[in-house]
């Protein structure tokens, strides 16, 4: 069995659905579908929460509308005539009775966000299942809720695997289609609960499932030629790493390289199975494979863009102790927040912290504030590491207009600046 991962970008239209179905079709084996969202119904459902968390109710179900409207569009042209498949309607239904029956008040919105946004995932998969059956490819569609079982850290849940891996092999054993198909991004808590495991957790996904089953290997399909070492729509001249080991990886997903998911090479790496990025556009290019060993070493700079990066300072209001003995609490509050540290740096009475946007960056701020610490924190930054760079690329990029914090080791300069300087 091999594992194929689709993203949004991929079936964002009717001919994206067409030639993702090509795709999975030209397979002569068994093999697992893990799919995201249709192109941007993600960020349109977090505006449909966003009004619904501010108790806007109509506006919500006008965003709601649009969104169905849009699945409506794909399905016609899909089809050549109107038609809605019944677990569409269903869907369309909950998240309609999710919006004008209950309160958003009585839970926090993490938990809003995993339930409502949830639904762009489980709309897709749904959508493609049943193209999939009005040209007569078996499958079966797989509700991920039921099989990857996860913590209640909602926005931003871990997966179980061991729990998970009974629930799903007894699904894929019991099952005889070739084709099983199946979200990206969601699982749910033992007692049912929806969580997402984070922006583009589709990748996680379908590494998990991936180790469960022990595939040959994990495909995941983009709208580039392979892993780059920098996004083509920032850097000029962007070029195709054919190989990377599973280090390699880590480390650039640990950096914030988008091509990646940084959990998804664990589960890889623990089974030795190659991880290909692969083209939707032209699934006859080759590619690039993260595996165990690699011919030929990276040799050429790798450049990751963070965005949405928030710069804090904070120092305590008097020099009364050593800050390093506070670091516990501060890393406390960060946690409790659910907020990722991307960049460390301290000085003796001072610690300055590039985290990503947070939406309680005013609760954290009075938080230390009450703990006898200052704060300063600068929004609309963006965080530049490049990896394997030269002393001249150092220096450009240090005294650059802008930059309010560097970082370098012998291999790695880190910059944090605001948000929308020259590449």
């Amino acid at each position: 069995m091999k594992v194929y991962k689709f993203g949004g970008a991929s079936v964002k239209d009717a001919d994206g659905v067409r030639n993702v179905v090509d795709i999975i079709n030209s397979i002569d084996e068994r093999v697992f579908v893990i799919i995201s969202a249709m192109g941007k119904t993600t960020n349109a459902l977090e505006g449909v929460l966003e009004s619904f968390y501010n108790d806007q109710k109509e506006e919500a179900l006008a965003k709601l509308q649009t969104i169905m409207d849009n699945h409506n569009k794909i399905l016609a042209n899909l089809y050549g005539y109107p038609y809605i498949p019944k677990k569409i309607l269903f869907f369309y239904q909950e998240l309609e009775n999710i919006i004008t029956v209950h309160d958003p008040s009585n839970r926090r919105y993490e938990m809003w966000y995993d339930l409502i946004v949830s639904y762009g995932e489980l709309l897709s998969t749904a959508i493609i299942s049943d193209y999939m059956k009005s040209r007569e490819i078996s499958n079966r569609w797989i509700d991920m809720r039921t099989c990857f079982v996860t913590n209640n850290r909602y926005k931003d849940a871990n997966i179980d695997i061991q729990t998970s891996s009974k629930r799903l092999l007894k699904i894929v054993n019991s099952s005889s289609e070739p084709v099983l198909i199946g979200q990206g991004f969601i699982g749910a808590t033992l007692d049912g609960v929806t969580t997402t495991i984070g922006r583009e957790g589709s990748d996680y996904s379908a590494a998990v499932a991936g180790a469960i089953l022990n595939a040959a290997s994990v495909s995941i399909w983009k709208d580039v030629d392979g892993i780059l070492n920098g996004d083509p729509k920032i850097f000029k001249d962007a070029q195709l790493i054919p190989e990377l080991t599973y280090v390699d990886a880590i480390e650039l997903a640990y950096s914030g390289a988008q091509i990646i998911h940084p959990k998804t090479m664990k589960p890889l790496q623990n089974k030795n199975i190659p991880l290909y990025v692969k083209c939707f556009l032209d699934k006859n290019k080759p590619g690039s494979v993260i595996k165990k060993d690699i011919e030929k070493p990276i040799d050429v700079p790798i450049y990751i863009l963070k965005h949405k990066q928030i710069l804090m300072t904070i120092a305590p209001k008097d020099l009364s102790f050593v800050l390093e003995e506070k670091f516990a609490d501060i890393f406390t509050t960060l946690q409790k927040h659910h907020v990722k540290t991307n960049l460390i740096q301290s000085s003796a009475v001072n610690l300055s912290l590039c985290i990503d946007y947070t939406r309680y960056l005013d609760e954290i701020e009075k938080e230390f504030e009450a703990a006898g610490y200052s704060v300063i924190s600068r929004p609309n930054m963006e965080l530049l590491t490049i990896r394997g760079f030269i002393e001249e690329q150092a220096e450009q990029f240090e005294t650059a207009e802008e930059v309010y914090l560097t970082q370098r080791t012998k291999q790695i300069l880190r910059v944090v600046r605001t948000a929308g300087q020259k590449a």
